[in-house]
Parts: structure tokens; sequence; C-alpha cells
């Protein structure tokens, strides 16, 4: 077995034999253990010295002493060592994490004062777009002046660090002359109470971008390793940022990728919806569809709401809800551009034939209207014009030929009855039915469009319409002649903007009887307007004893019913004789005293027979215009009932 050599404790108060070597040996390996303090390696010496040992044992104690003191500091090295490597690892796991940019430079920055031991750190990154260096991250920073600090480039100390690429350190910053003070970075380094500072570059390929520091407010030397574990941070720093740079790029990178593909999936979206409006619009054409079927095709493919709006910017169904503010101004400004024309949530399309103005389109949409999807409606405003030529061209083709027809009804005298009468079934309208004969009064600027809603009318209740001396002319089937001159009135002022004046006659039955009903019309209409009717219609029937002068049939019997009807009748079922009556008031110039006398009955009953006829002919019957009525039809009852006695 091999010889163990076993070390006695020396008394507490160092008295006794001097240590053995061997046992010194151990003591000093005790101490290592112990981490102990430098100078409590002084102990065995000493005892040794006080207890008289040789020269020989106290050189070889204190050769083990150095030895020892070695493996010490041999340890210590390698405890700082691991700590640098373990915070060298920390900053990697942090970069492997990407945590973000601002932390992993804030651990850096911290882990480099903690490792070197100083009282500030701080990294300073260059700003290319001001062309200087500014403070990015501080730890154990105390001035708002220092964290604030800019520096210009190549001024301070990191100044020379960034133009030489290397290291530099300084154990008394303010006596230092190889670099370029300034006042502003003296004054925050000063605020700050730096004297010793050691300054790394951040590399980034050949390029340096910043420099991180480490600083003592006491005077300093820095060794090479604690230059080098700067060195070790700031490449790592210098890594964080490029990797936060690549990061950034590649998120924009992303973006931009992101932003185009959804541009081009709303450009797909957007040409797969023109492709299908455009097939729909094809399909309308070909089958015949009108301009609501457009507008309801537009709202399938762009949603929102559609109006159709006539030359003047007006509704034509008359609904006014989904209208921008100012719906002509719009419409004119798309017709002059040729372009969609956004107002609000509004959208406006001109619907034009060369320079004809013939309508607009409106959508109403929330948010904005895509480039594609404006061209659909510009698409749709060009199908709107196709259709309504097409109507137009059709319209008036027919209209000639109802217009011919018309012309032909209206000439005395009459040739080839029953080829009218063929020529009228093949265009839907049967002459041996009851027809009521219009004639318009219009100014000559706006025959045109008079004639338009005219023939309009006479195609949707299978009747005619023309010109005919300046006038427009209709015949309506299965209508009264007061009815057809109200509702031609009506249709043919909508359309010109402006009142009209309509006459009307019959109805009456076939072919040989239209063109006196023609004439009886024209003269309804001349007398509305010797009347100061303007804007009114009216028939024969309708205008009362002067309908008797404009008349072909002179309704005498019919006139004087229709004005004394309720007096003949009480006379009949009374056995009185209020006719009388009134007779004798009308000879007398309307004085009740006169009619007594020459009735031979007392006041007081021609003033009740009077009151009696008020309440049958109704309030204004003594009006100049009704008594003239009432006295003419008095007149005439007299001589029909003279002709039949």
């Amino acid at each position: 077995m091999p010889h163990v050599t076993r070390t006695t404790a020396l008394p507490a108060d160092g008295a006794g034999p001097p240590p053995r070597v061997p046992s010194a040996a151990a003591e000093y390996l005790q101490l290592v253990l112990d981490d102990a303090a430098a100078i409590e390696y002084e102990g065995p010496l000493v005892r040794a010295r006080s207890g008289g040992a040789d020269p020989e044992s106290l050189a070889e104690l204190e050769r083990v002493r150095l030895l020892a003191l070695q493996v010490r500091a041999a340890f210590a090295a390698r405890r700082r060592r691991e700590s640098e490597l373990s915070a060298l690892f920390d900053t990697a796991s942090d970069l492997a994490t990407l945590r973000g940019v601002d932390s992993v430079l804030t651990a850096i920055v911290r882990r480099a004062r903690q490792l070197l031991g100083t009282d500030v750190s701080y990294l300073t990154l260059n700003d290319d777009a001001r062309g200087d260096t500014y403070m990015r991250v501080t730890d154990g920073s105390v001035s708002a002046r220092f964290q604030a600090l800019r520096l210009p480039m190549g001024a301070g100390l990191g100044g020379l660090v960034a133009q030489t690429a290397a290291p530099y350190s300084t154990a008394s910053y303010f006596t230092d002359s190889r670099f370029h003070h300034t006042d502003a970075i003296n004054n925050g380094v000063r605020e700050e109470g730096l004297v010793a500072i050691l300054g790394v570059p951040l590399i980034r390929g050949s390029q340096v971008i910043g420099v991180l520091y480490a600083a003592d407010r006491t005077e300093r030397t820095f060794d090479r390793s604690e230059v080098a574990l700067l060195g070790s941070l700031a490449a790592h720093a210098a890594i964080a940022i490029d990797n936060a740079r690549l990061l950034e790029e590649t998120r924009t990178a992303l973006e931009e990728l992101s932003a185009a593909t959804r541009e081009l999936r709303a450009h797909t979206e957007s040409v797969e919806r023109a492709a299908g409006a455009h097939d729909r619009f094809i399909d309308l054409v070909l089958r015949g569809g009108g301009v609501e079927d457009v507008a309801a095709a537009v709202t399938e493919a762009l949603g929102g709401r559609i109006t159709v709006l006539d030359e003047e910017g007006r509704p034509t169904s008359g609904d006014d809800g989904a209208l921008p503010p100012d719906p002509a101004g719009a419409l004119a400004l798309a017709r002059s551009t040729g372009r969609t024309v956004g107002d609000g949530g509004w959208w406006t399309a001109a619907v034009t034939v060369g320079s004809d103005l013939l309508g607009g389109l409106v959508l109403q949409r929330d948010g904005d209207l895509a480039e594609g999807d404006r061209r659909i409606l510009e698409r749709a405003a060009l199908v709107t014009a196709l259709l309504l030529l097409i109507r137009r061209t059709a319209s008036e083709a027919e209209g000639r030929v109802r217009g011919e027809l018309l012309d032909e009804l209206l000439t005395v005298p009459l040739r080839d009855p029953e080829g009218l009468r063929e020529r009228a079934r093949r265009l839907g309208t049967d002459l041996d039915r009851p027809l009521a004969v219009v004639v318009v009064r219009v100014e000559e600027r706006c025959r045109g469009r008079a004639l338009a809603a005219a023939g309009h009318l006479a195609a949707t209740r299978a009747g005619l319409a023309g010109v005919r001396d300046g006038r427009v002319v209709l015949c309506l089937p299965d209508l009264e002649a007061g009815e057809a001159a109200a509702l031609a009135r009506r249709e043919v002022a909508a359309a010109v903007g402006r009142p009209v004046t309509a006459g009307g006659a019959g109805p009456v039955p076939g072919p040989a009887a239209v063109a006196a009903a023609a004439a009886e019309a024209a003269r309804c209409a001349s007398t509305l307007l010797a009347l100061s009717r303007d804007g009114q219609s009216a028939s024969a029937g309708e205008l009362g004893f002067v309908g008797l002068l404009v008349g072909e049939g002179r309704d005498v019997p019919g006139f004087v019913q229709a004005t004394l009807a309720p007096v003949l009748d009480y006379d009949a079922r009374r056995g009185t004789d209020l006719v009388a009556t009134l007779r004798a008031w009308f000879d007398t110039g309307g004085s009740p005293a006169r009619a007594a006398e020459a009735l031979n009955v007392h006041v007081n009953t021609v003033t009740q027979r009077l009151d009696r006829v008020g309440r049958l002919l109704g309030r204004g019957w003594s009006s100049p215009e009704r008594a003239l009525e009432v006295q003419l039809a008095l007149r005439l009852h007299r001589l029909t009932a003279a002709d039949g006695s």
C-alpha cells in the first residue's frame, strides 16, 4: 500500500514545531478547495518562519505556496471562463428564440456589465439617415443626457473604434488625447461620471454599425480577456441586429407578397366578375331583355342597388331613394368624361349613343368601387344604350307603321276599310272595337318626345298614334273620350316635361268614324285653349253646353237631362212644376216678386221653390256660367217638348 502522510493541525496560537512540507502542501490544497483569499496563503509560511524552520524548508514551502496560488488563479480563470461561456450561451439562446432585437440587446449590455464588473455598459448604433450615432441601450446609467446622447461620426472614443474597426480602451477618458473630444460628448460622459471606458466594434460584414462599451467611474485598465469577452458579446449583438434586419426584410417581403397575393386574388375575382357580367349582358341582348334585366345583372355582380335615370337625371321608376345629391350633375360629368363618376356611396355611368345622352345608371354601394367593377358598370351602361337604341329603332319603325295606318284612317274619303282592318290586326289593334280619339296640342320643339310617348302609350294599349297637321293624334280602344284624353295628357306631359292640352271624342265603332271623331277632338282641344284652360283635357260631353257647339252628335236630350235631371225627376215624382218656376224666374230677370206675379202665387212660394231647386241642382246653380247652362237647357227642354207634341 502507498504511504499516506497524515497532517497534524497546528495549535491556534501558532506554537509547536514548524510544519513539514507535506503537511503544508495539504494545508494549501485545503485553502484552494475552500476558495480562500490570497492573503490566507501566507499563514503556513508565517508559522514556519516563526517556528524556526531551516532555509531549505522555507524555500520549499514558498514554492508550494506559489504553486497553490497558481492553482487558485487557474480555478478562478476557469470559473470566470465558465461564467463567460454561460453568458455567451444564454445570449446565443436569446438569439435563437428571437425574443426581439430590443430585448436581446438589453440582455447583452446587462451581461457585459455583469461579466466585466463595470459600473455602466451601453451600446450605440449608426444612423445612416442622419449621419451620426445614437445611444440605443444603456445599463447602469443614471444621466438622462447621457442616455439621449447623439455623437457625430468619428467623434469620441467610439468614433476611433468605428474608424479603425478595432477595440479601444482608456483608463482615463478626459486625459486621453488619442481620439477627438467634443463638448457634447464630454459633458454627457462627465455627467455620467465615467473615467475608464472600453469600446469594441459591432461589425456586420465589413461595415461597422455600432460600438459596445463597458465603463467604470474610476480609473481601470482592461485586460485582453475582458476585451475578448466584450468583443464576443459585440459579435452577438451584431448578429442580433442583422437578424432583426433580415427578419424585418423578410416580414416586409412577406407583407408585400401577401398584399400582392390579395391584389392578384382581387384582380382575379374582378376579372371573373367582369367575364360573368359580360356573358350575362350578351345573353340579355340575345334574349331581347330590357333595361331592368341589365340593372338586375349589375346588382348580382356588384351588389348594392341600381337606379336607372332618364336623360335629365330623373329616375325612370319614380324612386329617388338611391340617388346622389346632384344626379343631373353627376350624369353630366360622367357623360363628359366617359367614365364612372363617384360621389360618396353613389357611382354614376352615362348611357350614351354617340353624342346623344339617353340616360344613366346609378349604383349605390358602400365602400370603394374597384377599377374592374367600374368597368362592369360602364359596360352595363353600354349594353343599356344598345337595348334602348334597339327599342327606339323598333318603336320608331312600329310608330311609323302605326302612324301611316292612322293617317289613312284620318283621310276622307276612306279607302279600303278591309285592308286597313287587316293591317291593324297585324299591329294588334282591332278597329271594330270602340275607339276613343284624342288630339294633343304640343309645342313644335316638343313634338318628337310627345310622339314617342304617344306611340308607347298606343303600343301598350293596342292603339294607334301619329302626327296630323302638327298635332299628336291617338286612337285608344275601350276607353271613354274624357278618360282617354286625360290619360294621353298625363303621359305626354310627363315625357315633354311641360303641360299639354288634349281633347277627346268617341268612342266610335269602325274605321269610317275615326276621321270625324278626330275633328271633334281637335275642336275640343282648341276650345280648351280658347277658354284659357291650357294644360287640361276634356271631351265634348265634359264641356257642357259648349260641347253642343263643338260636338259632332249634338246630343240635345243628353245635355238637357245632364243639366236638369234632378229637377225633372222631382217634378215627375211629386207632381210639382219647379221647371215652370225656373222659367218664370229667368224670364223676369231673376226677380222672385215678378215671377210670383207671372205665376199667380205668393212671393214666398217662389222663394221656397227656388230653395228646393238649389238643393236639387247644387250650390252655385245661379252663378253666371251655371245659370247660362240651366237657362239653355230650359229652352231646349221646351223645344224638344214642343217637337214631341
